[in-house]
């Protein structure tokens, strides 16, 4: 794990990592636990939502299950908030079955006083499924 030096850092990597363990259950109640008042997450393809149950949504008609092998976290301290970045690889099935690994994903999130005020989401999913031929 890649971190800043203060234990604050540490700790709200820590807490980025248990969000995403509610979120991958998924228990979109629980992740939202972490999050603050007026948090913003900005999704694959510019869906904003205002509660993780919305991302649930959209990976519920995406994918038959979908999870998240979180490879890395770095850590940027700043002067207002926090920058955790979650890196690593998506595995699952597509609704047909068919399974999938290395998707590649960056969750990008921004952290105040231990909460969540703002997530940022990537993947490769979209190409794949435009391309299956790029599937792995």
């Amino acid at each position: 794990m890649h971190t800043g030096s203060s234990a604050g850092a540490q700790g709200d990597a820590d807490m980025v990592r248990e969000y995403l363990e509610a979120s991958m259950v998924p228990d979109p109640d629980r992740a939202a636990t972490f999050m603050a008042p007026g948090c913003v997450i900005t999704f694959t393809g510019g869906r904003v939502f205002d509660h993780p149950s919305g991302p649930t949504a959209v990976n519920a008609g995406r994918y038959k299950w979908v999870k998240k092998r979180m490879e890395r976290f770095d850590v940027a301290p700043g002067p207002d908030a926090t920058v955790v970045y979650s890196i690593g690889k998506l595995y699952g099935e597509w609704p047909d079955g068919t399974p999938f690994d290395d998707n590649r994903y960056v969750d990008r999130f921004e952290v105040v006083d231990g909460r969540i005020t703002r997530m940022d989401v990537w993947n490769d999913s979209a190409e794949w499924i435009l391309d299956p031929s790029l599937r792995r």
